[in-house]
């Protein structure tokens, strides 16, 4: 058994999951299958010389590749509920399409998961756009797990909640380089090496126990939100840290290629549509 299924929503971003497949590639120290599921209008993301070559290469290197065709649209929370229903690993990398990972991040996330213990852990994208944007007013709330990762549940504007802007911009690439973690001209960092710190949630990049998101329910909720609903990534990951606690971690090493959204129209919240 590989220690992570890797699962990948895309939907008409040829150019961008091939960066994404080659920064995947690039991971090692972690056993790991790929699964990518396309909604794409035409043909699949994956169906480009680039991303093949990746492909290739990723199954030459004895990596199971498991590609899907999943139509029609339901919306974001169906799409992740598909993905998790061909996991089998112990643990889960939700990767979205517009994410490169620089070597080591996988095998960071994964020893994370394993020495603190927790529901999930996850590598806040960054937008290196933004290298030369400071803003010390975002990240006040950011606050180190200092004797172990637990439980918590956060209430929409309540304490916590703030956190969210802990991952705005490229703010968590200037915490690491306020740690001494990371910085412009220093090698990439060692997966052994990370801090952990309390999250109201993470976007992009997060590794979840397999086990911990399915008896939190997973995405099965996507019965009861409309096919346009969005949030469905903090409304899970909120009921995973509620029960077995979450954290992101530093340096995350997960960086956003700042292509423009794939879901311009958004609905209704699922945090404010459902039930904690």
């Amino acid at each position: 058994m590989t220690d992570v299924d890797v699962l990948v929503p895309t939907k008409d971003r040829p150019i961008e999951l091939a960066t994404t497949l080659a920064g995947l590639a690039a991971q090692t120290g972690v056993s790991y299958r790929l699964v990518v599921s396309d909604q794409s209008d035409d043909a699949p993301s994956w169906d480009t010389s680039p991303a093949w070559t990746v492909i290739r290469w990723l199954r030459r290197r004895g990596v199971e590749v498991d590609l899907q065709r999943h139509l029609p649209r339901r919306g974001m929370a169906e799409q992740r509920a598909f993905l998790l229903s061909r996991a089998s690993s112990p643990a889960v990398l939700y990767l979205d399409d517009d994410v490169w990972l620089e070597p080591g991040a996988l095998a960071r996330l994964h020893r994370a998961l394993g020495e603190l213990r927790c529901g999930m852990v996850g590598a806040a994208m960054q937008a290196l756009g933004h290298a030369d944007d400071r803003r010390p007013g975002e990240v006040t709330s950011f606050s180190v797990w200092e004797d172990g990762v637990q439980p918590e549940t956060l209430v929409k504007d309540g304490p916590g909640w703030e956190r969210w802007r802990l991952h705005n911009a490229a703010n968590g690439l200037h915490l690491a380089e306020s740690l001494g973690l990371d910085g412009p001209g220093s090698p990439v960092p060692p997966p052994e090496r990370y801090v952990p710190y309390k999250v109201a949630w993470v976007a992009g990049c997060v590794l979840f126990d397999r086990a911990a998101l399915v008896d939190a329910g997973g995405f099965e909720f996507w019965r009861d939100v409309p096919p346009d609903a969005h949030g469905e990534d903090v409304y899970s990951q909120q009921r995973v840290m509620a029960r077995r606690g979450a954290a992101g971690i530093l340096p995350g090493g997960a960086y956003h290629q700042e292509s423009p959204t794939a879901l311009p129209d958004r609905g209704v919240s699922a945090v404010d549509a459902l039930p904690m």
